[in-house]
């Protein structure tokens, strides 16, 4: 039974919660031992949040996941967890991950449990609200992004804000993309706000938001601090479009996670995490010197 109640934790999905360690590499503090322990254990307390979302998603969901072709396999929809069982132990983990984040500040549990409030109010019913619902998964994603920020107390960045922002919604529109496409005259059966979207209005909407990204990144690079900043929008840019060419010739889309099975977005997404890192830390100026005074 604990390892059924783990699948439907879905720890494959747990990566999404990797963008609250966003604030403290762009805020200058990668050498503080004591903000890494604070976000390291906010990144643990939403991923019990999220684990336990999943559970009771997967609960009020139940009848449909059976009539989906890969979802149907899941321990609450195959009948291998128990309802009562997958209840109890979500309520017993969501409970203590709030209590958990109330003893790294007050603010960081007023934005934990606005995660929490909002991730059930889009399981209820956002979800069935067209582009509500791609929006309110946007919305999780900076709330992530902040709660980040507030485990360790450092200043939230708009541009933060906002790439999180339209990143989550071009990931989110390629799913919904792929949705449509998998399941082809099953998909409303599936998810019912489906019958709304059409894979034409989709791709306009995802070429909208991968432009107002690329835009967006661009403009932070060039208002940052350290200039050599602009060196990372060719694997911004390379990354976007990389994913895009997956989800239209391979119908990559369905589930993000795979876009860490791709070995050209993987190299990618690897190259900028270490220029990134590399450049905060002052490399480039390093280099410079040394340099100028050979």
């Amino acid at each position: 039974m604990l390892k059924e109640l783990i699948t439907s934790m879905r720890p494959k999905q747990w990566y999404k919660n990797l963008i609250l360690l966003v604030g403290i590499v762009f805020s200058h503090n990668l050498f503080s031992l004591s903000m890494w322990f604070a976000v390291i254990s906010a990144f643990t307390i939403f991923c019990m949040i999220s684990g336990g979302d999943y559970i009771i998603n997967d609960i009020l969901d139940i009848e449909r996941d059976k009539r989906h072709p890969i979802k149907r396999k899941r321990p609450i929809a195959s009948g291998r967890l128990k309802k009562s069982h997958a209840i109890l132990f979500a309520s017993v983990l969501i409970i203590i991950a709030l209590c958990g984040s109330y003893l790294i500040n007050s603010l960081f549990f007023i934005v934990s449990l606005m995660f929490f409030v909002l991730h059930n109010a889009y399981t209820l019913f956002l979800k069935h609200i067209i582009l509500v619902d791609v929006l309110t998964i946007s919305t999780n994603f900076v709330i992530r992004a902040i709660a980040g920020c507030l485990a360790i107390s450092v200043l939230i960045s708009p541009w933060l804000i906002l790439c999180a922002f339209l990143l989550a919604l071009f990931l989110a529109l390629g799913k919904r993309r792929h949705e449509l496409i998998l399941l082809g005259e099953e998909a409303k059966k599936h998810r019912k706000i489906l019958e709304e979207y059409s894979t034409e209005m989709l791709d306009q909407m995802i070429g909208i938001t991968s432009g107002a990204l690329i835009i967006s990144y661009s403009l932070y690079t060039f208002l940052a601090d350290n200039n050599y900043m602009m060196l990372t929008i060719p694997f911004a840019v390379y990354g976007l479009f990389r994913y895009l060419f997956l989800v239209h010739a391979t119908n990559f889309g369905g589930e993000t996670e795979m876009i860490f099975k791709d070995k050209g977005m993987l190299l990618c997404m690897v190259l900028w995490a270490v220029l990134v890192v590399g450049i905060l830390c002052g490399i480039p100026d390093v280099v410079v010197r040394v340099g100028e005074g050979g």
